[in-house]
């Protein structure tokens, strides 16, 4: 049996996993929830050295809002050491990140375990 800890808030998981803090986005990402997520993404990113996974493999509607999160978390990390991925399959959420550029920023992996298991260097997707 796997163990998933307890939500942040309805919209948000946060897991460690090797070695990369992973915030799994669920459900509707919308302004509310963007609110309740905001500050454990700031909590997240705020040591630069961080590994950071954002998992959007569970939400079923992401808006403008979640675009901004994704944003945040970029600048947040794009000066440290540390890192940023993002995973997402969904077509409508690649496409958001296609039309406006965040997919050259972010470029998003397929699944949490390609994500995951790539070496550091690894500069994106293959």
């Amino acid at each position: 049996m796997r163990y998933e800890p307890a939500p942040l808030t309805r919209h948000l998981r946060v897991r460690q996993d090797r070695g990369h803090t992973v915030l799994e986005f669920r459900g509707e990402i919308d302004i509310a929830a963007a609110a309740e997520i905001v500050p454990h993404l700031d909590m997240a990113t705020t040591d630069p050295k961080a590994r950071i996974v954002i998992d959007l493999t569970r939400v079923e509607f992401f808006d403008c809002s979640g675009l901004r999160l994704l944003y945040r978390a970029r600048h947040r990390t794009a000066d440290g050491p540390g890192s940023l991925r993002l995973v997402c399959a969904h077509p409508l959420t690649l496409r958001m990140l296609r039309i406006t550029g965040l997919s050259r920023l972010l470029p998003p992996w397929p699944t949490l375990e390609a994500a995951l298991g790539r070496p550091e260097s690894a500069s994106g997707p293959a």
